[in-house]
């Protein structure tokens, strides 16, 4: 397990922290299909970590999920990343299938290692499904994560049974559950950009 006491202390972010940008695809925008989300200002907050790592000269790996059907269909509009997004020139760009950006290719964990990566910023969609995965294994590979709960979004969902469950819901429970258990270091992009 990391270091519980990094989790406590002010954040400090590595010369070469990664930042990864998990599934901004224009596939999101459709709320007919996902329904209502939290967090409006998150783009800009992505936008923000993307301009301070291209700035001070941080590596950036872009993750694009590619589904069989739906909003994020292969070869679908929707699978397009965002335009600030694809714009950035990755060092790396992962593709997916499921959630976690360690199961992808190339392979993440791989290019990290190689590196001597090991710390890693994550951001992106969704907060509580592949930007929580990637946290978790990233934690479980002993990475140093930093997760800035505003530079996310997620949607409202069905619990068991169907109960409704808000976005905001989902995403301060994610918070509580990385933090808790020591997963990842949840904080602002605020925080973020003062350490870069």
């Amino acid at each position: 397990m990391t270091n519980t006491s990094a989790f406590d202390a002010p954040l400090t972010l590595a010369p070469d922290a990664v930042l990864i940008v998990i599934d901004v695809q224009q596939g999101f925008e459709d709320e007919e299909f996902w329904g209502p989300r939290d967090n409006p200002d998150a783009e800009l907050r992505i936008g923000e970590l993307l301009d301070a790592w291209q700035r001070t000269g941080r590596p950036v790996v872009t993750v694009q999920h590619g589904a069989p059907r739906g909003p994020l269909a292969v070869g679908s509009p929707g699978y397009a990343l965002k335009p600030f997004v694809a714009a950035a020139a990755p060092d790396l760009h992962v593709t997916k299938t499921v959630n976690s950006a360690f199961y992808g290719t190339p392979d993440l964990h791989e290019w990290l290692r190689l590196r001597g990566a090991t710390q890693l910023v994550v951001a992106g969609i969704m907060t509580n499904v592949c930007n929580e995965t990637t946290a978790r294994m990233g934690g479980n590979l002993g990475y140093d994560v930093v997760f800035p709960i505003d530079a996310m979004h997620t949607f409202a969902m069905a619990g068991p049974g169907g109960e409704p469950v808000p976005a905001e819901v989902l995403a301060r429970s994610t918070a509580a559950v990385l933090h808790a258990m020591r997963f990842a270091k949840v904080v602002r992009t605020e925080e973020v950009l003062k350490a870069a």
